[in-house]
């Protein structure tokens, strides 16, 4: 083989894998009831046939930035592809407050079907506390391929089915995620609080302290691209409802 001929053929070997390769952003604005605007969440997603990344950044506005001190939020996920859809085998979800940072990652075992967890906090730069555990489920989830894949998951379903998925970063419920896609005639609640100009309605039950009765309906609506285009949580606490619409 001449020199020409194999240099060619590596140009073109890496020119059909960056033309398989994409970078996507898809970002959010916050709100919530009374307090209106809260924050920006900024998504990017790097994958090819093989391979992705997801990395999420969540700056916070008006009085969240100033209730929660200027807190700081990173997550990413990595893993592969299985089917066209996002695998998880790593996940970090980090928060910075002032003085303190806090560090949650997981790493899934595919092969052991098991999850484990590693928690770190540290205070003024110092390792204060260290901890480490099988959370006892697996998951091919985390809470962003969970978010990034449910146009997926609903479309392998039909209307007025219910679900189960597991993600990890939901502990309290052992990973479990309820999904109901409501019926033809039941979507007019969903058209109601998302808008009627969604291509599938879908919720998605989870358990958080900030929820009243423990409890959170999400109500999402997906767009054509296969995107969430907004999400709705009704009725926290006394404040109103969470939104998250789609911005980019």
């Amino acid at each position: 083989m001449s020199h020409k001929f194999f240099i060619s053929s590596i140009f073109i070997t890496l020119c059909s894998l960056f033309l398989q390769a994409e970078s996507i952003h898809v970002n959010y604005k916050g709100t919530f009831g009374v307090f209106g605007k809260v924050g920006t969440i900024y998504n990017t997603i790097d994958r090819n046939e093989t391979d992705y990344q997801i990395e999420t950044k969540v700056k916070l506005a008006g009085v969240a930035k100033m209730l929660l001190g200027g807190q700081k939020e990173h997550y990413i996920s990595k893993g592969h592809m299985e089917k066209g859809m996002m695998v998880s085998d790593y996940y970090v979800m980090t928060t910075i407050k002032k003085h303190k940072k806090v560090m949650k990652e997981y790493y899934i075992d595919h092969i052991k079907k098991k999850t484990y967890k590693r928690y770190r906090k540290w205070k003024h730069g110092k390792l204060v506390k260290e901890e480490k555990k099988d959370l006892g489920f697996y998951a091919k989830d985390d809470l962003l391929t969970l978010y990034f894949n449910m146009d997926k998951y609903v479309r392998m379903h039909t209307k007025g089915s219910v679900f189960t998925v597991k993600a990890v970063g939901l502990e309290k419920q052992k990973g479990i995620v309820k999904i109901t896609i409501p019926s033809q005639k039941a979507e007019y609640l969903y058209q109601k609080y998302l808008g009627s100009n969604a291509v599938w309605y879908a919720k998605a039950l989870i358990v958080q302290e900030n929820f009243r009765k423990k409890k959170g309906d999400i109500m999402l609506a997906g767009s054509q691209d296969g995107f969430i285009q907004k999400a709705v949580i009704k009725d926290i606490l006394m404040y109103g409802d969470a939104k998250l619409i789609r911005i980019k």
